[in-house]
């Protein structure tokens, strides 16, 4: 059993203003000396980084859907390994989840998988009385989540403050904090959502001290650490990175190598960063590492070279349509790119990024495809089979993950695809070509350890290569014979 003081920030719906609070939350407590755990419900990049500018450690993504519901309380126990508080910020509205899902990756299901308390932020500035309807209503719609506090958000003035408070006085919701409107607070977005923080350097620090500072001023922090306090122990071991490894090796090989990579010289995996690629789980680095792999980071925008020695080259996802001239620039970088002979794993950006162009902005051209910017939004969770055989997956290895892009590639499929889309729609998408996976589809490693496993031990060098192919052979000689 394992005690860590919760709290789940939900609201009633979108734009209700629960990551500014989340994330005022969380830094407010981090200035109080606590170490705070931030994490995010849903498979949303941008909100983890400003949990992490709050609080020095990496925001963590929940999401039953990509993860699985047995998955989300051992990875919470591991985000929140060490920590005196976690803060988990909500999606959407408490109650909605996935497409036809009912429940499912809802904020409601994380929290009920935690066995949280939920602090419910309300956008109070066009109601009174008709606040405490709502908040009775959340309250009660489902009796195993326990909706135990309120923050009334955007008040216009102390008046309509003391009307709001006089009517949640009926409503048996505690109110916990109340914040005015203000409109300098507001996080800047664009096509995809918040600008993300590692595009805003010295602003967003700045802001993230305004919200805690907003936060402090407006809540009651003493009475929301003690309502986190209530949350029961959580049964179960951590989540743990090496004993995924090595119980995916145990159970099959998938096309990985028996020993792993460990097993001789570490390969080098570079994985981009920088502020055109901003969007990675904090799991996936653990998972190449634990596959014996050494991660280092390098950014498109500004380096001309891959980091010395790489061995195999991660991709994610970010905004290259918003930096595709300066990446453009970049052309000792793109011809690096281009030639490079190791594994490539690429998702969404980083598949665009490998296109021959985007905008017309030339890019790598390691895919005979062309991106652009268009005014649709693609966005919802997937389910998806692998059509062949690859540096990440089996053909036929079953993953769930999402999309969430405006852009078009021009052809969307390459000969051999990377997935067949099965759910909600079916189409192939993405592109296998030799060592490269490219594709649109943003997965979650920790569903499907093998894809570290199998992609670490795809960077080994030749002569690790030869070696490992010899101690295959040597196996399965010495089985025959048995």
């Amino acid at each position: 059993m394992t005690d860590i003081p919760r709290l789940v920030v939900a609201a009633p719906a979108s734009n209700s203003g629960k990551t500014a609070v989340a994330t005022g939350l969380m830094a407010a407590f981090a200035e109080r000396g606590t170490a705070v755990s931030p994490h995010k419900v849903g498979p949303d990049y941008i909100d983890p980084g400003y949990h992490t500018l709050a609080t020095g450690r990496p925001g963590r993504n929940l999401d039953a859907f990509l993860c699985g519901p047995e998955r989300v309380a051992p990875l919470f126990l591991h985000g929140a390994a060490g920590a005196e508080l976690a803060v988990v910020e909500g999606v959407m509205g408490l109650y909605d989840g996935a497409s036809g899902e009912g429940e499912l990756a809802s904020t409601a299901h994380v929290a009920k998988l935690l066995r949280a308390p939920v602090v419910l932020v309300v956008d109070a500035s066009a109601q009174s009385r008709s606040v405490a309807a709502l908040v009775h209503g959340f309250a009660s719609w489902d009796p195993e989540v326990r909706v135990a506090g309120v923050i009334l958000n955007k008040l216009g003035s102390a008046r309509h403050e003391e009307l709001l408070r006089a009517a949640l006085d009926e409503s048996g919701v505690p109110v916990l904090g109340a914040l005015r409107r203000e409109a300098a607070l507001r996080t800047p977005s664009r096509h995809l959502g918040l600008v993300p923080q590692a595009e805003r350097g010295d602003e967003a620090r700045q802001m993230v001290a305004a919200l805690a500072a907003r936060v402090r001023e407006g809540c009651d922090l003493d009475a929301l650490l003690a309502l986190a306090r209530t949350a029961p122990p959580l049964a179960g071991a951590a989540w743990d990175p090496a004993r995924e490894v090595a119980a995916d090796a145990g159970a099959t090989d998938r096309g990985a190598t028996p020993d792993g990579p460990g097993a001789g010289r570490r390969p080098v995996v570079a994985v981009a960063g920088g502020a055109a690629f901003t969007f990675s789980y904090a799991e996936h680095a653990e998972l190449l590492g634990a596959a014996g792999a050494d991660v280092v980071t390098f950014d498109p925008l500004r380096d001309e070279r891959l980091p010395e020695g790489t061995g195999g080259l991660v991709v994610g996802g970010g905004f290259p349509e918003v930096h595709a001239a300066q990446l453009a620039e970049n052309a000792p970088l793109r011809a690096a790119v281009a030639a490079f002979t190791g594994p490539v794993a690429a998702e969404c950006a980083g598949l665009l990024y490998l296109a021959r162009e985007l905008d017309g902005a030339p890019m790598c051209g390691v895919l005979d495809a062309t991106g652009r910017m268009t005014d649709r939004l693609t966005l919802g969770y997937r389910a998806a089979v692998a059509v062949g055989d690859s540096v990440l997956a089996a053909e036929g290895t079953r993953v769930h993950g999402h999309e969430f892009h405006r852009t078009v590639l021009e052809p969307g499929a390459g000969r051999t695809p990377a997935w067949g889309l099965v759910r909600p729609e079916r189409r192939t998408e993405g592109f296998v070509q030799g060592g490269v996976h490219a594709s649109y589809l943003h997965v979650h490693w920790a569903s499907e350890p093998g894809m570290a496993r199998r992609f670490a031990a795809r960077c080994a060098g030749p002569a690790e290569a030869a070696r490992t192919k010899a101690v295959r052979a040597a196996r399965g000689a010495a089985g025959g014979a048995r």
